[in-house]
Formats: C-alpha cells, sequence, structure tokens
C-alpha cells in the first residue's frame, strides 16, 4: 500500500514537472515572438536632443524599428500630428508643388477676402493643407526648400542616365515618386533637407515672427574667453517644422499591416529624417573675430548650418550606399540581403530597383539619353560610353566666337579681339 502511494506521489511530481516546462515554453515562444528578427530595424521615436553640442546631436539611433514612428514636440509650437485624419486618404501628388510662384500660395480666394489658396494648391495632403493655413508665412520658405532641393538634385544627377527630371504637373518630380527606388530616396531626402536649410535660416534673418535666433547650447569644447552668441540658424525650429509638415502626409496614411504600400509609406518617413539629419550632420561652429584693425580682441561664435551643396553632396554619398529593404508581415523594414550592414537613421533605404533610364518611358518617368551630351574621353558617368548605354554617339562641330587678347588703354578703355575656336559636341545616339 505504502509502495502504491509512493508512486502516486512520483507520477504528480513528474506531471507538475511537465506542466511548468510547458508554461515557459509558451512563454518563451511569445517573448521570442515580440522580439525583431536578427535583420529587422526599429525607430526610435525619442526626439533629437538639441541641447548637446551639434555633433553629437545625429546619433540617436541604435537599433531600428519602424512599428511607430512619433513626432516630437517643437517647443515654438508647430504642430506635428494634431491634423491627421483617420481615415485613408487618396494617394497625394507631392508638397513640392509649393515651388510654384508665392503669389499662387498665398492669396484672395475668387478676388475677395483674404482667404488663403492652401486649400487649392495641388500637391498637400489634408494636412499639410491645415498646417498651411495655420502657418501661412512659412509656405513661401518651405516652397524655397523645395526648390533648393530640386536644383541640388539636378546638380549631384547631372551626369547620371537619370538627371533628376522635373514635369510640369502637380507631380513635380514625375511618376519616379510611384517607384520605391533609390532615386525616390534621395528626393524624399533632399526635398526635406531644403525646407529644414530654408526654415531655419528664416528664423535667423527675423522672416518668421514664431522663431528667431538658435538658443543652441554652448559646445563644451568651445575655448572659455570666447563668447557664444551672436544669431546662429536655428536648426531646432527648422527640424520640427519639417518633421511636422513634410510627415504629416505619410502618417495621415492608414495601410495593412505588411503591406506593400506600409513598407513605402515607413520607407518615406525613414528617408524624410536622414534628409534632416544631414542638415544637423553639416552642422558647424562659426566665429568672428571683432577688434580695432583686426586685433581680435572678442570673438564670438555661434551655429551655422553648412551651404546647401554640401548637404547635396553628403545625400548622394548616402545615395550610392543605400541600402536595399523589404517589409515583413509584422509591419516592418527588414534588410533584404543579411550580408549587408545594419543602416543607420542617416543613411537612405529603398524597397524596388531603379527602372530602365536610357530609354524613354514616360509611365515610369524616365526620360531616356537620347540627345544627351556626353564626354568622349571620360570613363565615369559622364562618358559616352555609360551615358549612351552603349549605343554610341554623334559628333556635331561647334564655331565659338569669343572675346579674347583684350588691353587696357589709359584712360579709360578696354580693346580686344575676336578669336574662333572649333569644338566638338557629342550627343547620345
Amino acid at each position: 500500500m505504502a509502495r502504491l502511494k509512493m508512486q502516486g506521489c512520483w507520477s504528480l511530481v513528474a506531471l507538475l514537472v511537465v506542466a511548468l516546462i510547458l508554461i515557459q515554453g509558451v512563454e518563451g515562444a511569445k517573448e521570442k515572438r515580440k522580439r525583431p528578427k536578427k535583420n529587422t530595424f526599429i525607430v526610435n521615436s525619442a526626439p533629437i536632443n538639441f541641447s548637446a553640442p551639434v555633433s553629437e546631436a545625429p546619433a540617436l539611433f541604435t537599433s531600428t524599428t519602424y512599428a511607430s514612428v512619433s513626432a516630437a514636440t517643437p517647443s515654438a509650437t508647430p504642430p506635428t500630428t494634431a491634423f491627421v485624419p483617420q481615415s485613408m486618404l487618396p494617394q497625394p501628388t507631392n508638397w513640392m508643388n509649393l515651388v510654384e510662384p508665392e503669389a499662387e500660395v498665398v492669396g484672395p480666394l475668387n478676388g475677395g477676402g483674404d482667404t488663403p489658396l492652401c486649400a487649392n494648391v495641388v500637391g498637400l495632403s489634408a494636412g499639410q493643407r491645415k498646417l498651411c493655413q495655420l502657418y501661412l508665412d512659412h509656405m513661401p520658405w518651405v516652397g524655397r526648400g523645395a526648390r533648393a532641393g530640386i536644383a541640388e538634385c539636378q546638380w549631384q544627377f547631372r551626369d547620371h542616365r537619370w538627371n533628376c527630371s522635373t514635369f510640369q504637373d502637380a507631380s513635380v518630380m514625375g511618376p519616379i515618386h510611384n517607384i520605391a527606388s533609390r532615386e525616390a530616396a534621395f528626393t524624399h531626402a533632399v526635398g526635406a533637407a531644403g525646407v529644414v536649410h530654408s526654415v531655419a535660416r528664416a528664423c535667423r534673418d527675423g522672416s518668421l515672427s514664431s522663431c528667431g535666433c538658435s538658443r543652441a547650447r554652448r559646445p563644451r569644447d568651445l575655448r572659455r574667453d570666447w563668447i557664444w552668441g551672436g544669431c546662429g540658424d536655428n536648426l531646432e525650429y527648422g527640424y520640427k517644422f519639417t518633421q511636422g509638415f513634410v510627415d504629416v502626409r505619410e502618417r495621415e496614411k492608414t495601410h495593412k499591416r505588411g503591406s506593400r504600400e506600409q513598407g513605402r509609406q515607413l520607407m518615406n518617413l525613414h528617408n524624410n529624417e536622414a534628409g534632416r539629419r544631414a542638415v544637423i550632420k553639416k552642422t558647424k561652429v562659426t566665429c568672428k573675430c571683432h577688434g580695432v584693425s583686426g586685433s581680435c580682441s572678442l570673438i564670438t561664435c555661434w551655429h551655422q548650418i553648412a551651404p546647401f551643396r554640401e548637404i547635396g553632396d553628403y545625400l548622394k554619398d548616402k545615395y550610392d550606399g543605400a541600402t536595399e529593404v523589404r517589409v515583413n508581415k509584422r509591419g516592418r523594414l527588414q534588410i533584404k540581403d543579411p550580408r549587408f550592414n545594419m543602416p543607420t537613421a542617416n543613411d537612405l533605404l529603398y524597397l524596388s530597383e531603379s527602372p530602365n533610364y536610357c530609354v524613354k518611358n514616360l509611365a515610369l518617368g524616365s526620360m531616356g539619353t537620347y540627345g544627351r551630351p556626353c564626354n568622349r574621353t571620360s570613363h565615369g558617368l559622364d562618358g559616352c560610353n555609360l551615358l549612351c548605354c552603349g549605343r554610341g554617339y554623334n559628333t556635331q562641330k561647334t564655331t565659338i566666337r569669343e572675346r579674347c587678347d583684350c588691353k587696357f588703354h589709359w584712360c579709360c578703355s578696354v580693346e580686344c579681339r575676336t578669336c574662333s575656336r572649333t569644338l566638338d559636341i557629342h550627343t547620345c545616339k
């Protein structure tokens, strides 16, 4: 009898052990499902610490998730997500349509009253129209930033098969934005960078009533006898206003988790952020001497954003090293090829390979390379072999007349000869 009782006790203990193992296994499986995959990256929603020195500000994102992205709340109250409608909206065109003249953005409606025309600007989403109405004086500077972004894009790709062509319609950039390619990633980044650059400088110049000079903290490594002051570019306000205005068109969309559309939404948000961070990355401390006859008895320093060409060069390097990603079933972006390094918040992402830009295809936004001038002696991207896609090139001789051998005669005239020279112009077949 005692032996049967002992066996019953051991059976009960065994059942308890098995039950504990099963419970631990279930909890472990749940925890494993919660953790992202090794090559899945998540966006850290923490705002940039603008009180830190500029050199430290970009180092924010540690690993990388895109499950949820939240906008920082600006101190000067430009709204971020306050005007996001919950319903799904039709696919908008492009906010870069604000490159149109300022009179078409701000002015009377139908000749009566002072109603802004923000509601009639083609290309703005519903949230952007509301921000446009609230920050009417910002819109000319948004337009200038868009123009600067387009001009920089065309400069950086002037020798490429895709040369950042623009279209005379509401899309501005044409159907290229319909493809989640490297080129779309670059245009989103450089457009956002242009708005940050323009608005930050407008604050410094006193052109906007809601912001002024930079309030950035004094860098720790600045010499003690140098004065931290002056009127620096208000990078914090420019960053936060652009984050609200540019990103709102993506945040107001609702897509099925894991769908291609959601992947494009996350890709655009990431590249917008990369463009804004490029401006921060290239911001420097500038100092100026004061004193009699250049004695430099007093030195004042401030934060100054770099020329936009430097920002464009930086983003072009990011374009060359862009990472291809895909969206998984959990609605997160992950690297398509795990052999590559994990991208940072400063890198560009794309979902699709670029189309063939050698031939004209207006449906894809490709103007082709036919008739483009090329360099016969170059082995780079501007060379006739690469730019013309192996089709060959035509050569045409052109005579140029210009002034030469100019001499100054006292007093006061300049005499020049007219010289002629013949040039060979090579264009793609």
